[in-house]
């Protein structure tokens, strides 16, 4: 079955080549766009009329009762006995000239036709390609830079090549059958070797059985003891008990004692009944069970075991336990989790890869699992804002290598929001360059810095070139990523209202400078200075490999302390909802800063670059995004 691709693009389907091997895009022209395999139509043609010999074909044109036929025409798609041939291709006529083979039901003209250029023969051979080609695929098609030879020349070269290799493999046929038999031998050695590694494995589990077995009778034995002896001790218990009834035991006896009437027996025997007597009505006033009627302490715990007996598989022999590379994995619409083995050698057949999600409530760990092919797998089906654990390991047919190091990842904080730069609302093209996909931004110090350096005289600011996103957000907690080139000078990100939009791009005083225009007369204010609540946009600055703090009545008062290396890629987060924007280390899914921010209106991501400075945003990943990268 073909594999469709994404619906965005044109519909098209991929199929294995059962030549060789590799995938066919059919395109839009279907199965008309590939070559015909004459050499095994020919092939199928012999052995169908091999099949036929016992069915006749009978001729299109007699009358009834027809003959069988003799030959058939290629040209008129028809077959004829020897008579109606005749009649039907007179000499002297053009139909005498037709093409006639033995009687057949395949009228498909023999002629390999171009499948870029339906009209025209194939007629020469593109040793680039290694496909046929026609004259217009040389002249101005793909192959017009392609070294080609003529066809007669491919066709000698190649039946040269094809006739050595089948003489060289006739040649080796008594070393083909040298192998044949070890083989044979092969398959019957592996017969006996299977039988006793089944005989091995059955001994094994064998074992395990008996001690299993041994554990439960002497569990049930423990339970059986215990039982015996908390059931005499109660019994003990009810006849002392029962004593104390009227007529009965302790109470009767008393009774009948206190019948005696000399003074001197009664005190004999009274003395010793009293003590008797008040024991038992001390233990009739703090009534307690002689034993206790749960068995708690006899419950067998075999969760450790069971884990033990869940990861019982043959040895690993050498299989090398994969490494899961964090460098590779990446964390955002979804999950890339990418693993390689140390000797890189692709030892194992398949991966199991295993994850749960970090929850301190649960008791019990509950691992997912998926099996991979390859060595990574993108996973879609993770909670936002959570931590995860991963662990994976390799398996050789029945053989498992031990688990790898568990790896703690975290997901955004909120579902991923996607955009591109928007190359019209206030873009500056002359200090800015977008690439063809609106994914990168760069902005390039020029001619017009320089010639704005002149002000330097006269003051110390310069404008920022402003860009945001052509999507806006409107409600929800959406988050973002990028990542800003280590060589920027100046970067701004944030976040801008729509209503606050003109103005940011009109705003040509956004100082970068602690210093004022000239005629000030003053200093406008220190690296200190708090944050000016004026602003258009809620942003943070980067530049220099460093992460700039704002200065806020909250924020630490030593200005070393609000500057942070540079993470590899930032995020943003935004909650409409709550009226907070937080900037985040994408790589760790830690908050970095975090500030209130006015989502009355459609909020939109911006950016701001001076400078040699240039920002990426983070591609999404999808199912084919690592097989992606390791091609490029």
């Amino acid at each position: 079955t073909g594999r469709k691709r994404n619906s965005l693009t044109p519909r098209s389907t991929l199929f294995p080549c059962p030549s060789c091997r590799r995938d066919i895009d059919l395109g839009e022209r279907g199965i008309n766009g590939l070559f015909r395999n004459f050499t095994l139509e020919t092939i199928v043609e012999r052995y169908r009329q091999a099949a036929r010999a016992a069915i006749a074909i009978m001729c299109d044109f007699c009358k009834p009762p027809p003959q069988e036929s003799t030959k058939s025409c290629m040209d008129c798609s028809a077959s004829y006995c020897n008579e109606c041939f005749k009649i039907h291709h007179p000499w002297g006529t053009v139909k005498a000239q037709h093409e006639y083979v033995g009687p057949t039901t395949n009228f498909r003209p023999k002629i390999l036709m171009c499948p870029e250029h339906e009209m025209e023969r194939v007629n020469m051979y593109c040793e680039i390609c290694r496909r046929p080609v026609c004259h217009l695929c040389k002249l101005g098609g793909g192959h017009a830079n392609h070294r080609v030879t003529t066809m007669s020349t491919a066709y000698k070269t190649l039946k040269e090549k094809l006739s050595k290799d089948i003489e060289y493999l006739i040649s080796k046929e008594s070393q083909v059958k040298a192998h044949i038999t070890q083989l044979d031998l092969l398959l019957k050695e592996t017969e006996c070797n299977s039988e006793r590694a089944k005989q091995e494995a059955s001994q094994s589990f064998e074992k395990l059985y008996h001690v299993l077995e041994e554990k439960k009778y002497a569990a049930l034995r423990a339970i059986e003891t215990s039982k015996n002896i908390r059931l005499e001790k109660l019994q003990t218990q009810v006849e002392e008990y029962q004593g104390l009834l009227e007529n009965n035991g302790l109470v009767g006896y008393a009774q009948e004692v206190l019948k005696e009437t000399d003074p001197s027996c009664f005190v004999q025997t009274a003395k010793q009944l009293h003590v008797r007597i008040q024991k038992a009505t001390e233990s009739l006033k703090s009534f307690r069970p002689a034993a206790e009627t749960t068995f708690e302490d006899f419950v067998v715990d075999t969760a450790k075991q069971e884990d033990i007996l869940g990861d019982l598989s043959f040895h690993s022999n050498g299989l090398e336990i994969p490494e899961i590379n964090e460098e590779q994995c990446r964390m955002y619409n979804k999950a890339l989790i990418s693993w390689e083995c140390p000797g890189k050698t692709d030892s194992a057949d398949i991966y199991v890869l295993e994850y749960h999600k970090l929850n301190k409530e649960e008791e019990s760990v509950t691992w997912q699992k998926t099996e991979v092919c390859g060595k990574s797998k993108v996973l879609c089906d993770l909670d936002d804002d959570s931590s995860y654990a991963f662990r994976v390991r390799g398996y050789k047919g029945s053989i498992c290598s031990p688990w790898s190091r568990e790896v703690i990842m975290h997901t955004p904080p909120a579902p991923v929001f996607s955009f591109l730069f928007d190359d019209k609302c206030g873009y500056n093209s002359e200090h800015l360059q977008l690439n063809p996909r609106r994914t990168s931004v760069e902005s390039r110090a020029g001619f017009p810095l320089l010639l704005g350096s002149e002000r330097l005289q006269v003051g110390c600011y310069t404008t920022l070139d402003y860009i945001i996103g052509d999507t806006g957000i409107a409600k929800g907690k959406h988050f973002w990523a990028f990542n800003v080139e280590a060589y920027s000078y100046l970067v701004k990100v944030g976040v801008v209202p729509s209503n606050k939009i003109q103005k940011l791009f009109h705003n040509t005083h956004d100082v970068t400078s602690p210093r004022y225009e000239q005629d000030s007369g003053h200093d406008s204010g220190s690296e200190d200075a708090f944050f000016d609540s004026s602003q258009p946009c809620t942003l943070v600055t980067l530049g220099m490999k460093k992460f700039f703090i704002p200065a806020t009545p909250a924020a630490p008062k030593d200005p070393a302390s609000r500057i942070l290396p540079l993470p590899s890629s930032l995020g943003i987060c935004l909650d409409c909802d709550r009226g907070r924007v937080g900037f985040y280390d994408a790589g760790r899914m830690k908050c970095l800063y975090e500030c209130e921010v006015d989502c009355s209106g459609l909020m939109y991501p911006a950016f701001a670059l001076m400078g040699g400075a240039a920002v990426h945003l983070e591609e999404a990943v999808t199912a084919k995004y690592r097989e992606y990268h390791d091609d490029i």
